[in-house]
């Protein structure tokens, strides 16, 4: 999958992207239903739609320079999410489906569509700049694994993710320090601009942690292994992207607070 999507983001023109995105957030809304205890078929559809439909109006209606003020909430959100995961010390399963998941789930998938849009459209070079976020976090993900298996030894949430260690998350920031350093030099930043895209890509790659973190407490919840069997041998579609819904915001609102001039 990831020649397609490294593909799609060097070739489509950013309305062709919103749309491929659009309709990939709408199959992550489908699983978003199923974990928020809405297992009927209607039902998921129409939240399926409703996703799809909100990216719609966020298209044609929404003025870019809004986009600042509608990333900003899911930031905060995330950013409380990752102190009420912090003091998790077990997870009750819930057999009901649950309401307030539904305007959460807009939040997230909306913020995540809005982040890359903009990026992917923030002049010649915007592609690349979504291509980098990809390989941050990559790059962030699989050098927490590696040291992590290595060097682990202290559990980060031992009840959503027994595997996580708080060596490996230091592990990824290191390399997401490493990654903003080297986009910071390709870029011949001024010292105070480089140190703040190193600063948002620690952000961006922390948050990639809780966005992972989050969507286990939704499966946990619920007692399933996956989000859903979209992407067979893969898990759902939101198992792909968890990260990624937590740490495109944060990066797109850097970006914007850094005047887009990366």
């Amino acid at each position: 999958m990831i020649p397609v999507a490294v593909l799609a983001v060097l070739l489509l023109p950013t309305p062709y992207l919103a749309l491929a995105l659009a309709l990939i957030l709408a199959a992550a809304g489908w699983e978003w239903a199923g974990l928020a205890g809405f297992g009927d078929v209607r039902a998921r559809l129409a939240f399926a739609l409703l996703v799809c439909g909100l990216m719609g109006m966020l298209w044609f209606l929404t003025p870019r320079a809004w986009y600042p003020w509608l990333l900003l909430p899911a930031v905060l959100w995330w950013l409380a999410r990752a102190v009420a995961l912090s003091r998790i010390e077990r997870v009750e399963p819930a057999s009901h489906g649950d309401p307030v998941l539904i305007p959460v789930g807009l939040l997230v998938l909306s913020a995540t569509w809005i982040a890359i849009v903009y990026l992917h459209g923030s002049g010649q070079h915007g592609p690349l700049i979504v291509l980098f976020l990809m390989v941050l976090i990559s790059l962030a993900d699989t050098a927490a694994y590696f040291v992590g298996r290595r060097w682990g030894r202290r559990q980060l949430a031992p009840v959503l993710s027994p595997k996580k260690t708080l060596e490996g998350l230091l592990g990824g920031l290191a390399a997401a320090t490493a990654w903003g350093l080297l986009l910071a030099l390709a870029l011949h930043r001024p010292p105070a601009q480089g140190l703040a895209l190193v600063a948002i890509c620690i952000a961006a790659a922390v948050l990639s942690v809780v966005g992972d973190l989050y969507e286990s407490l939704l499966k946990r919840r619920r007692g399933v292994k996956d989000a859903g069997a979209l992407l067979p041998g893969h898990g759902g579609v939101l198992d792909r992207i968890d990260s990624m819904t937590a740490a495109a915001p944060v990066f797109a609102l850097g970006f914007l607070w850094l005047g887009g001039a990366l």
